[in-house]
């Protein structure tokens, strides 16, 4: 395997699961496989590996892990299908789940796919082609406030009403349809100004807001955190690999309100009551959050934002209004559907 397609964080992640011979594991973001495959390794004849990914290429890589291995299982889905998926082939419960979030180094190499705005292609961005609209049909349709929106929440972008006022300037001359020519349109709008970021390509925060946009990326860990829980094995262990600070405060937040006996409620920690009266939280924190060492970074340069936080499930029960309730005190606001 290549560096470029080397699996962040492994060593880390197979501890982290701690992986039993006759164990049933979900990796929820399959990519070109490395995860799945060293689970596999560790597993006996008993062992489960099911694997999940949107992206039609991953899918053709794991036609040949599916030959090699019998006891491997994937599934074309979006990530927060998972319960979905599991229950459709008869898996109640699972001893534990990976998810490695965000956009693979195979996407971003393939010109094709418009994830990158190093290599000139068409702006699409969809991790499944199959549904969604393109970044290209966004822009097309979506008003100045809407992209400025998208730039400044999923980008943290400071000049994101100058982009939109850009963008939305230049579709009425033609149409903006490739990845060089959104980029080019992102500098022409920054003119001279400093961002204080001088080692980032100006394009960066855009192309990443409208990926996360495309593909639904923080609506999809809303959607699946919760029903999650319901499919882990009491000591089962959940590992979340995040790249970017937007994700991760979302996994950090649920993590920490799942592991607490209030669920993050804070009219019920207001309340009186000793903390041993309070139920059982249905997760626990397992140490503190992981990044890749100096030798991983040097090798492979993709894992220096990488972020591992790991829980684990406990024996407390858990149903919809408990989920309900957590997501409130987890994610606010935000709309998760």
């Amino acid at each position: 395997m290549s560096l470029s397609h080397a699996p962040v964080l492994l060593n880390e992640v197979l501890a982290a699961l701690q992986i039993r011979r006759d164990g049933v594991y979900v990796d929820g973001t399959f990519g070109r496989g490395g995860h799945s495959r060293a689970i596999l390794a560790q597993l006996g004849e008993r062992g489960r590996v099911i694997a999940l990914d949107r992206d039609p290429d991953a899918e053709s890589a794991a036609s040949a892990l599916i030959r090699e291995a019998p006891r491997f299982l994937f599934q074309r889905a979006w990530f927060s299908e998972m319960p979905d998926v599991l229950a459709a082939h008869a898996i109640d419960e699972v001893d534990g789940v990976l998810l490695d979030l965000g956009v693979s180094s195979p996407q971003i190499d393939d010109a094709g796919r418009g994830f990158s705005f190093r290599h000139d292609g068409p702006l699409d961005m969809r991790m499944d082609p199959t549904r969604g609209e393109s970044a290209a049909a966004f822009l097309a349709r979506a008003s100045q406030q809407q992209i400025t929106e998208v730039l400044k929440n999923y980008g943290e972008e400071r000049f994101a009403a100058s982009i939109a006022r850009t963008i939305v300037e230049t579709r009425k001359e033609r149409p903006i349809e490739r990845t060089a020519q959104l980029a080019a349109l992102v500098t022409q709008s920054l003119g001279a100004r400093i961002r204080g970021d001088w080692h980032q390509d100006p394009a960066t925060r855009t192309f990443q807001a409208l990926r996360i946009q495309v593909n639904e990326e923080l609506k999809e860990i809303m959607r699946l955190l919760p029903r999650l829980i319901s499919c882990l094995k009491t000591g089962a262990r959940l590992a979340v690999i995040s790249f970017h600070s937007l994700e991760d405060r979302l996994v950090k937040r649920f993590m920490r309100c799942a592991a607490q006996p209030f669920g993050g409620d804070e009219a019920l920690l207001r309340l009186p009551l000793a903390q041993t009266v309070l139920p059982e939280p249905p997760l626990r924190l397992i140490g503190r959050a992981i990044k890749a060492g100096e030798d991983e970074v040097r090798a492979n340069p993709r894992a220096r934002s990488a972020v591992l936080r790991i829980a684990e499930r406990t024996a407390a029960s858990w149903d919809q209004n408990g989920a309900a309730r957590l997501c409130a005190a987890a994610f606010g606001d935000t709309e998760a559907a």
